[in-house]
């Protein structure tokens, strides 16, 4: 699936110029932004009434787009990852030495995902960067799975919603430490 043009260059404009926005993934729809934009991935902690120790997901089209936030992985890890993207497996890394700290919740680890959503990894090339990549919802409540679900929830209080289907899992993504594979929630 690809987003017609306008609907993506809005996604774009408000991701580049520190926006929030809500867009659909393998299984529900998420709220992202720049991951180094402070402002925006506080207002998206505020607006799911989440507390920032729990950290985020970073999900990207690619690999390179993950790596400036990632610690060095040995070969053999690193390949593991790959070998599982693009797919529905969120990995637990050691995080960047100078990784902000809102996006690890203050731990030395960060969640990271090559997503095999075609609209996502679209909106992740278009904005040339990994995105924020959180459940759109409240804390404690059932994530949206629909644009309407989305807009029922936050009204006005997100600069865009991208559209579309999402693929095809019941649940949200798998989540696996990386160094040894231990799965961590079960997708």
């Amino acid at each position: 699936m690809k987003a017609a043009a306008w609907p993506m260059r809005r996604a774009v404009d408000a991701v580049r110029n520190g926006g929030v926005i809500a867009y659909p993934t393998e299984a529900i729809y998420g709220l992202g932004c720049d991951p180094l934009e402070y402002e925006a991935v506080n207002r998206i902690f505020d607006l799911k009434g989440r507390d920032i120790k729990k950290g985020l997901i970073l999900i990207a089209a690619r690999v390179e787009q993950l790596l400036p936030f990632m610690a060095r992985l040995p070969d053999p890890v690193m390949k593991k990852l790959e070998a599982s993207w693009p797919g529905p497996v969120t990995w637990v890394v050691p995080a960047a030495p100078s990784l902000p700290f809102w996006l690890s919740g203050g731990r030395d680890t960060l969640a990271v995902r090559v997503t095999a959503h075609a609209l996502t990894r679209q909106l992740c090339e278009a904005c040339d960067m990994a995105l924020v990549s959180t459940s759109a919802n409240q804390s404690g409540q059932s994530p949206a799975r629909s644009a309407l679900q989305v807009r029922a929830t936050f009204g006005d209080k997100l600069d865009y919603v991208l559209n579309g289907e999402l693929g095809g899992l019941k649940k949200p993504t798998e989540i696996r430490d990386a160094s040894t594979g231990k799965v961590l929630r079960a997708g």
